[in-house]
């Protein structure tokens, strides 16, 4: 159990760690940053938890386990691609997705920003799962 100014900190910590780590995720195809950088960013945050308060708190913050986001990262880093294979493109060839928010602002979103979503739960889910486990393994007798 950490401390009492530990405690405070991370309640205001831990939501900014996130959204650091949302916007590495987000800029990491045109500049440096990305799936991996991200989701080593949201680990820290998530050990940060655990640091202060304790590894039943943090699992319950994670809401889910972290084979599970393993398993969903993979499958959307893969899954990325497949949208090249259907097109008959080189498997992991890039394409983009305009979505029209207004008249003069659009979204594109690409097969490199699905990519990196699915690295980034991947680096985040075995991340945990090592730390999570090697904190329960020193706890026990």
């Amino acid at each position: 159990m950490g401390s009492l100014i530990l405690r405070k900190a991370t309640r205001y910590l831990f939501p900014v760690i996130m959204m650091f780590s949302i916007y590495l995720l987000l800029r990491g195809h045109n500049e440096p940053g990305g799936g991996f950088v991200g989701g080593l960013a949201a680990a820290s945050a998530f050990i940060l938890n655990q640091l202060a308060f304790d590894v039943p708190s943090t699992k319950r913050l994670m809401n889910v386990d972290s084979l599970t986001l393993i398993g969903v990262g993979l499958l959307t880093a893969l899954g990325s691609s497949v949208f090249t294979l259907l097109d008959g493109q080189p498997y992991f060839s890039s394409h983009w997705a305009t979505i029209r928010i207004t008249s003069d602002w659009h979204l594109s979103i690409g097969t490199p920003l699905i990519f990196d979503i699915g690295v980034y739960l991947v680096v985040l889910g075995v991340t945990l799962a090592i730390l999570l486990s090697i904190s329960n393994f020193r706890k026990s007798p």
